[in-house]
C-alpha cells in the first residue's frame, strides 16, 4: 500500500456521509485528468484503466441514490451518471478527448455543488436523512478507484 493509498484509507474511514461523496466527486475528477493525460501521451493502457476507474466511481455513485426519498432527482441523477458512463466508453473506444473534456466538465460542477452542500451542512448536526436523493455508500475500497 502506497502512502498516497493508505492516506485516502485514513479520509474516508474519518470523512463523514457527505465528505464520502464529496471524495468520491474529487477522485472521479483526477481519473479522468489522468485518463485524458494519457490518452494525449498516447498510454492506452493509462487511458483504459483511468477510465475504468471512473465509471467504477459513477457506479458507486449511482447506487448512493435513494429514488424512493430522492424522486426527481435522484432520477435526474442517475441519468447523468449513466449519460458519463455512455461517454466515457465513448471516449475510451474512439480514444477521443472530448468526450473526457466534458465529463470532466459535468463531474467538476456536480463536485462543486456537493461541496457547497456539505460545506453549508458542516456547522449543522448530521442529519443523513435530510439529504433524500443521496445514501450512504455502500462498500469502500481506496484501491478499486484510488491512483
Amino acid at each position: 500500500m502506497t502512502w498516497k493509498t493508505a492516506y485516502l484509507e485514513t479520509r474516508i474511514l474519518s470523512a463523514s456521509p457527505l465528505e464520502l461523496i464529496s471524495i468520491l466527486y474529487e477522485y472521479a475528477v483526477l481519473r479522468v485528468q489522468e485518463a485524458r493525460e494519457s490518452l494525449a501521451r498516447g498510454d492506452i493502457a493509462g487511458r483504459a484503466r483511468a477510465v475504468s476507474k471512473t465509471i467504477a466511481i459513477l457506479g458507486e455513485l449511482e447506487t448512493c441514490l435513494d429514488h424512493k426519498r430522492g424522486g426527481a432527482i435522484a432520477s435526474n441523477l442517475a441519468r447523468l451518471y449513466r449519460y458519463m458512463r455512455d461517454r466515457l466508453t465513448l471516449a475510451n473506444v474512439k480514444q477521443a478527448d472530448e468526450p473526457l473534456e466534458e465529463v470532466e466538465a459535468l463531474l467538476a460542477t456536480l463536485s462543486e455543488a456537493w461541496q457547497a452542500i456539505a460545506g453549508e451542512r458542516a456547522g449543522a448536526p448530521a442529519d443523513w436523512g435530510s439529504l433524500s436523493a443521496i445514501e450512504a455508500p455502500a462498500d469502500w475500497s481506496a484501491q478499486a478507484w484510488s491512483a
